[in-house]
Parts: C-alpha cells; sequence; structure tokens
C-alpha cells in the first residue's frame, strides 16, 4: 500500500486545531483544488478515460437534495477513479430549460406590465440571455459547496454555439433520412404556457371530478356513454363498442343522433374498447384524446377541433367563447335539460394531467407537430443492452428499460415557445419545404419564413454525452472520452433522458453507445420514507445542513443511504450522526500525531510486529478489497457503511485504544506501532476522501505531507492477511467487551477503577494483561483483595472485588424487584395468548404486540438472573 507522498519529508507543523470547523476548511480548499487543476481532463493523456456526464441541471434551478446526492455518488466514483490513474472527465453543464426559462423572464416581464408579444421574438430572446448572465445558474457555486470535482474548463450548455451546432446538424441528419416528419397528431397542450409539452413535463395527481352518463340517440338507437370531459362531445365523431359486444351489433354501421349538435355520427366496433368497463360504449372525440385519435385513423373518422390553444371553446353554438371548465357545466345542464344524462357521479376522483411548471391541467389537442420516427432508433436502444454493449445496474431494471423502448411511441419534438433550439426548417411561397444544415446557408427572398417552434428541451439534452465533447467535429476530447463510462442517473428519468440518449448516440456515433453502464439510484425521501415536496412542508436546503454540519456530512448520509435503484429516506439526525464521524476521524488522528505516529520509510517486518499491529494491517487489506469490490458494483450504502464501522470500530474504538498502553511504555514496539498506526491512517483516509473530501484532504496533508489527497494513489490490497492475529484480538475483545458489560450490569461508571486478577497463562490473552487492565480500568489486586465475582472468558478467569464499590444487598433488592416485574409481565402475557376467546377478538396487531411483550419479559428474565448469580453473597 504505497503513495506518492511517502517520497517527501512531512511537514515540520504537524499540528491540527482542537476541534474541526469544516466552515474554516471547505471553501479555500476547493478553489485550491480547482486553482491546481486537479479536476481538468487532458484528451491527450496517455492514461486510460474514464468519463461522466452530469445530468445538466436546469438553469432556472438550484441545488437540492436529490442533486446533491447524485452528485456525491458521481464524484465518489470520479474521485476514486482519479487516484486510480485514470484520465478522469466529470462534464459539467447546464440545460437551458426551454419552457421553465421562458416562464420565468416571462413571469419578470409580467412585473413590468409587459408580455414577451410586446418585445418581440428577438427582443424576448435577448433578455432570455441577459437574464442567464445575470441570474442563471446559481447552481454552480453550490455544486462547489458541496465538492464536485466537475472540469470546470470544460462546461458546457445546451444553447451555446457548439451544441446549437450539434442539434442542427443531428435534426439535418434525421430529416435526410426521413426519421424526422411533421404531422398531425394529439399532443399534451398547456392552455397557460401555450405549447406542446413533453410526457415528462406532465405532472398526474388524483382530483375530484364528474363521470357523467349520457345518452346518444333515441329509441331502439339510442346508446349511453360516459365520460369525465363533458366538453369534448361537441368534437366527437363517432361511437365505439367492441366487435364481439352482443349488446350492440344491432348498431354497428348505423348513425345515431349527436346530442346538443345538428349531426348524426356512426357507431363502429373496435377491439381497443374494453366491453366489461362501464356501459361498454365509449365517444370518439379524435381531436382531443390520444386514444380517440388512433380509433379515428382507423376508421378513416374525421377531427373536429372544438377548442383554441386557451382551451376556450370554438365550435358555433350556444357554448362557443366559453372556457373549457365553464363549457362542461353548461353542457351537461343543457343535456340534463334535454332528459339525456343517465347518470352522474360527484365526487369523481380520477387522475388528471397537469403542467409541471404552472400547474394548468392539460388538454389533449390535435396538432401539426414535428416528430422523431423513433422505431428504428429504439430498437437499436433495446439491442444495444440486450446484446451486453450497456449494461443497467441493477439488473432488475432492464425490464423497465425493455417495457419502455420497446413500445416507444414517436416523439414529439416542437414547442410553441421562443426560448430554445429554432427548428431548422424554412417554408417557401409555393409550399417549399427546406432543412437547412449548420454550414449551409437558409433560402432567403420573398415569401421564405422559419418555422417559429423551437426543439425539445430532450432533444439537445439527448446529444449531451458527445455534443460537449465537440461533435460532429471529430475532436481529440471526443475520440478520448467517448463513449462515456457510466451514467449515473434516477430511474424516474430512464424513459425520457437515458433512452433519448440511447438513441441519439448509437445513431450519431456510428453505433457506438453513448456509455457502458447506466446506474440507476433512487429518489431521496423523508426520514419516514416520503417524498419530500415544499406542499408537504418536508422539503429540505441542503445548503441549511452544510452550513450546519460541513458538506462531508450530508454527502457521508447520502451514501449511506444510497442503494442500487432503491429509493433514500434522510434525516437531520443521520446528518449530525454523520458530522459526528467527521469529528471522530479528526480526532483520532490527531492523537495519532500527538502520538508520533508517522508515513515516513517501509512498514516494518511482521515478526517485529504485535499481534494487534497485525490484526489491524490484516483487517485493513479486508476492508481495501471489500471496498473496491462495493464501488464496482456501485454499492455506495455498503461501502459507506463497512468504511464507518472499520474506522470507528477497529481503528479508532479498538487499535487506537490498544496502542495506547504500547505508546505510554516507549521502546522499540512504540516505534513499530506508530508506523503502523500512520499507515492505517494513511489508507483509511484515502478509503474515505471519494465520500468526504474535505475532513480527509486537511488530515491526509497534515499527516503525511503530501500534495494532495486528491492526486494521491488509491489503495491496493497487499495481500497480507493474518488469520492468528485477528482471531487472537477478537478473543481479546470479547474477554472485554464481556467485562465492560457486566461492570455496566453491576451499576458501576466507566471510569471507576476496580481491584482485579487476571488467570492468563497459556492463552494467547497473557501479552495483553496492560491492554486489558487499561481498557478496563482494573487496577491490581492488594494484599486484602476478596474475589467477589468471578468471570470465565475465553479460557481466562478475570476475578473482580467489588466489596468497595457496590452494596451487594442493596443492589440484589434491586435487581429481585425488577425480576418480579418481569416475571408478572410473562405470566399477564402468557394468560392472554393462552385465552382462545382473546386470541379469536383481538386484531392481528394487538396479538402481534403481547408476543412481543412476551419475548421481552423472557429476555428481562434471563438478564436479571444472570446479573444476580455474578454478584458475590451478601
Amino acid at each position: 500500500m504505497t503513495h506518492n507522498a511517502q517520497q517527501q519529508p512531512p511537514k515540520p507543523d504537524t499540528e491540527l486545531p482542537t476541534q474541526y470547523a469544516p466552515a474554516d476548511v471547505e471553501g479555500p480548499l476547493y478553489e485550491r483544488w480547482v486553482e491546481r487543476g486537479y479536476f481538468d481532463a487532458d484528451a491527450k493523456s496517455d492514461k486510460p478515460p474514464y468519463t461522466v456526464v452530469i445530468p445538466p441541471p436546469n438553469v432556472t434551478g438550484s441545488l437540492h437534495l436529490g442533486h446533491a446526492f447524485e452528485h456525491t455518488l458521481i464524484d465518489a466514483l470520479t474521485r476514486r477513479k482519479r487516484m486510480q490513474g485514470y484520465e478522469t472527465l466529470w462534464q459539467p453543464g447546464m440545460d437551458h430549460a426551454g419552457i421553465a426559462t421562458q416562464n420565468v423572464v416571462e413571469r419578470e416581464l409580467g412585473k413590468e406590465g409587459k408580455s414577451r408579444h410586446d418585445l418581440g421574438r428577438d427582443a424576448f430572446v435577448e433578455r432570455v440571455w441577459q437574464w442567464k448572465a445575470e441570474s442563471g445558474g446559481q447552481i454552480s457555486g453550490q455544486m462547489r459547496r458541496l465538492g464536485d470535482g466537475v472540469a470546470w474548463s470544460r462546461e458546457r450548455f445546451t444553447m451555446d454555439e457548439g451544441l446549437s451546432q450539434a442539434v442542427q446538424t443531428i435534426f439535418k441528419k434525421l430529416y435526410d433520412d426521413e426519421l424526422i416528419y411533421r404531422a398531425e397528431r394529439i399532443i399534451n397542450w398547456c392552455p397557460r404556457c401555450l405549447t406542446a409539452i413533453s410526457d415528462i413535463e406532465v405532472e398526474y395527481q388524483d382530483d375530484d371530478g364528474e363521470l357523467v352518463s349520457m345518452r346518444y340517440g333515441d329509441g331502439e338507437d339510442s346508446i349511453v356513454v360516459a365520460t369525465t370531459r363533458a366538453e369534448t362531445m361537441l368534437g366527437d365523431t363517432a361511437v365505439a363498442v367492441h366487435p364481439d359486444d352482443e349488446r350492440y351489433k344491432h348498431l354497428v354501421g348505423k348513425l345515431i343522433r349527436l346530442p346538443l349538435t345538428d349531426r348524426s355520427i356512426p357507431v363502429v366496433a373496435d377491439t381497443h374498447v374494453d366491453p366489461e368497463f362501464g356501459t361498454g360504449a365509449v365517444k370518439v372525440t379524435p381531436a382531443h384524446d390520444p386514444n380517440d385519435f388512433e380509433i379515428g385513423q382507423r376508421h378513416d373518422l374525421p377531427s373536429i377541433t372544438v377548442m383554441d390553444e386557451h382551451a376556450v371553446i370554438t365550435v358555433h353554438g350556444p357554448f362557443q367563447g366559453m372556457d373549457r371548465l365553464e363549457a362542461r357545466s353548461a353542457i351537461v345542464g343543457a343535456l340534463r335539460a334535454e332528459g339525456r344524462i343517465v347518470a352522474e357521479k360527484r365526487p369523481y376522483v380520477h387522475s388528471v394531467g397537469h403542467c409541471s411548471r404552472c400547474k394548468t391541467t392539460i388538454e389533449p389537442r390535435l396538432s401539426m407537430q414535428w416528430w422523431v420516427k423513433v422505431g428504428p432508433l429504439a430498437k437499436a436502444a433495446g439491442d444495444a443492452v440486450r446484446d451486453g454493449k450497456v449494461k443497467i445496474h441493477p439488473q432488475e431494471m432492464e425490464k423497465r428499460y425493455f417495457d419502455w423502448v420497446d413500445n416507444l411511441h414517436d416523439w414529439c419534438i416542437s414547442r410553441q415557445l421562443w426560448w430554445g433550439h429554432r427548428i431548422p426548417v424554412w417554408y417557401g411561397p409555393n409550399g417549399e419545404v427546406v432543412c437547412v444544415g449548420p454550414d449551409e446557408e437558409p433560402p432567403s427572398g420573398e415569401g421564405w419564413h422559419q418555422d417559429t417552434d423551437v426543439l425539445d428541451t430532450w432533444f439537445s439534452s439527448g446529444l449531451w454525452p458527445f455534443s460537449t465533447l465537440g461533435w460532429p467535429e471529430r475532436t481529440e476530447s471526443l475520440a478520448k472520452f467517448y463513449p462515456n463510462s457510466v451514467l449515473v442517473t434516477g430511474y424516474d428519468i430512464l424513459f425520457f433522458w437515458v433512452a433519448r440518449m440511447m438513441m441519439f448516440g448509437l445513431y450519431a456515433m456510428d453505433g457506438t453507445p453513448p456509455f457502458h453502464t447506466i446506474a440507476l439510484h433512487g429518489m431521496v425521501r423523508d426520514q419516514f420514507g416520503k417524498k419530500m415536496s415544499k406542499s408537504f412542508g418536508n422539503a429540505v436546503n441542503p445548503l441549511d445542513w452544510m452550513d450546519k454540519y460541513g458538506s462531508d456530512a450530508l454527502r457521508f448520509t447520502l451514501a449511506r443511504g444510497a442503494n442500487p435503484g432503491v429509493d433514500v429516506p434522510i434525516g437531520e439526525d443521520w446528518v449530525q450522526g454523520s458530522r459526528n464521524f467527521a469529528n471522530k476521524i479528526w480526532n483520532a488522528t490527531r492523537f495519532a500525531l500527538m502520538n508520533g505516529a508517522t508515513v515516513q520509510g517501509p512498514l516494518p517486518d511482521p515478526a517485529k510486529m504485535s499481534a494487534t499491529d497485525r490484526w489491524i494491517l490484516s483487517r485493513l487489506n479486508s476492508v481495501v478489497a471489500e471496498v473496491d469490490a462495493y464501488y464496482d458494483d456501485f454499492q455506495f450504502a455498503k461501502l459507506s457503511d463497512a468504511l464507518f464501522h472499520f474506522a470507528w470500530d477497529e481503528v479508532f474504538d479498538w487499535y487506537v485504544e490498544l496502542s495506547k498502553t504500547v505508546f505510554q511504555a516507549g521502546g522499540e514496539q512504540a516505534e513499530v506501532s506508530k508506523r503502523v498506526l500512520g499507515e492505517v491512517l494513511d489508507v483509511t483516509l484515502r478509503l474515505l476522501h471519494p465520500v468526504v473530501p474535505f475532513v480527509t484532504e486537511t488530515l491526509w496533508t497534515t499527516l503525511t505531507g503530501g500534495e494532495s489527497v486528491v492526486i494521491a494513489d488509491w489503495p491496493a490490497d497487499s495481500g497480507f492477511r493474518d488469520a492468528a492475529a485477528e482471531q487472537e484480538i477478537s478473543t481479546l475483545q470479547s474477554v472485554i467487551t464481556e467485562v465492560r458489560r457486566f461492570r455496566a450490569d453491576q451499576g458501576l461508571q466507566p471510569g471507576q477503577r476496580v481491584p482485579a486478577r487476571l488467570t492468563l497463562d497459556g492463552t494467547a490473552l497473557a501479552p495483553h494483561e496492560a491492554a486489558i487492565r487499561q481498557l478496563l480500568r482494573l487496577q491490581p489486586e492488594g494484599e486484602s483483595f476478596t474475589a467477589t465475582a468471578t468471570l470465565p472468558v475465553a479460557g481466562a478467569q478475570v476475578a473482580l472485588d467489588l466489596s468497595g464499590t457496590i452494596d451487594v444487598a442493596a443492589e440484589r433488592k434491586r435487581l429481585a424487584k425488577d425480576l418480579a416485574a418481569a416475571q408478572k409481565e410473562r405470566q399477564q402475557a402468557e394468560a392472554k395468548l393462552g385465552n382462545e376467546a382473546f386470541l379469536a377478538k383481538a386484531p392481528d396487531h394487538v396479538v402481534d404486540k403481547i408476543r412481543t411483550r412476551l419475548t421481552k419479559a423472557d429476555e428481562d428474565i434471563a438478564r436479571i438472573t444472570a446479573q444476580l448469580e455474578r454478584l458475590p453473597q451478601a
């Protein structure tokens, strides 16, 4: 386990402050790392590459716990790989976030009493760029607070010149390959934002609505349909039934009267209809429902749009000019007046889509839009995983991925916004349509104009793994760092961002997928497992916790909860516990430095080491191997837990404590242990660094004199193991633990000294008598020593004289009282569980509670009885 610091002399000043103050350390340390270029990535390097892109946060965003969680995991991976000798690139950047950013700037204009239309398109876009320069991207500063080791010199923005060229290039390529087309289809429409929005921008929630059943037609030629959107009946062009539904076979092909209109509509047979649901008949509104649109296509039905982009009724009649909700009530009233309402159910709770930005109810709407024909692209994305080119971790997430890409519908990529990549298509005066590449001049002259729509934000972010490296130019960076080594992202955007990157990467990069591995993590939740939300009152600003406990504490808490693909609960108490861990690391290292721990020179020959030294080095190597295996499997929770317990339990609570007697004694053995302690801390700090970078940097540079742990070598398992030493120290631990438990049971204070006789001859514990006495506060036996309690442990005997430390009679009386209470509790629980009448009537949770009481009573009886047996006779 060598490292580059050993070639340098230690710093002359190895003093550490008595307490760790994160606020004094973190900011200056991070700026030093950036200034020294530790996070830069050199495309000319001959080191093997390791590349991860940041899931680009919105330019409107600020750091939330989800960001902090994801960034912690990526930073841990990249810091380790950098230490392992890889040319590591963590690619930073931000997304222009079309609709979100436009909304922010429009709200600012609204305060001035203006709209974007008052400014005009060019002036509005300029205003957005101005807003970005002044207010956008605050998340970059917050990433520095967290310690993100990103290559800031390579930071990109999805609207910068290079990425805009990439967008235009791939649009042109897809268009020429007939994989982009323009067509009228049903899309998600926001009547407030006045644009189509993607599926991921639709939030579904249960709303109170109404389910209205109404009769179409008259007499035998009538049929009942139900709807939650009565206003759309004005655009119905058919009623559909299942072909095998005997109830309606006589109606299929007939025309029936559509109420409130002067139209008649056909009854069609379609297998999409579920005959078991409702009346088995559904109204068909092709212009306002995606399923109805498909039925309309199959049966060549007309599509009648009855609402404009503001969701206002446009068809002639008494409802024209009404808002959709106002029209809904008016139409139901008119149908009721005609006696056509068969049933009404209010409230009717059902799932309704809302715009994630403004919370307006989404309106499915027939609209002329640009689309990507995803069939061949999605097939390639699915095959890349099936063929093993790309691995999804955890593997059980593969099914969700295949369910998505194997059933992907064509993708609507146009948005009716002004902020974004404008669609590079020009229309001529005689119906000409020309798609223009980045190196081509657009057509000009009278009557020519560019498409007014912009592209979906996901279109440009789908290019992120290669557009950030200079594509479409064949740059050195692209050759070095593509494909990415791993993508770390939440399972919630597996279908949206991940699938689009897979499709575009395979298409643009000649069949090379954008990454080797997709590592999916869960969502951060509160300590009770509830989704964090401002509306729930449980949302947390991670900056508050970083201010209070330090960035390392937040990072360690998040990493320790990160099981692959599983949601992560987090509470402030846990962050406070991680702060305590950072303090423990600090105090233990400070103790080691004060006692001469060193990293200078080679490790002593194991033959000169004590069993304690050999034990901790054996355990250290095991932990190195264990942590490596967990990293390679993206098991952040397990690696963090392994490091926590090794550092706190084994190094600080055992090895440091056992070494104190050796340091006090001095001599050659003390010098050996000082070198071993220095090695253990050196390696432990390097193992911890990727997760808790700030405190480990401060301690490691002080301990070793090295330049920075950021560029130190990652520890390697030397292969040293000593099973005999591990067994010996395990026995020692069991003796100390058992006697400590006995002392606590007898009510002795931890620091209270007790006379004791140790019989260790012939056991592996003989060399450890001084350590046993020091750790257990056992003083030598005197002339008046009386063994009032004897504990046989691991082949040895520990005899204690408690006559001068406790009132045996009073202690027996107290324990007897506790024993009687436990026995009474047991009798009551047994009586209830033996009562058949009670068991027959009591709820399961009540019975379970009584069984738990019985188990607890049995445990208390056994514990108290053992304590009484160990007490000396009064």
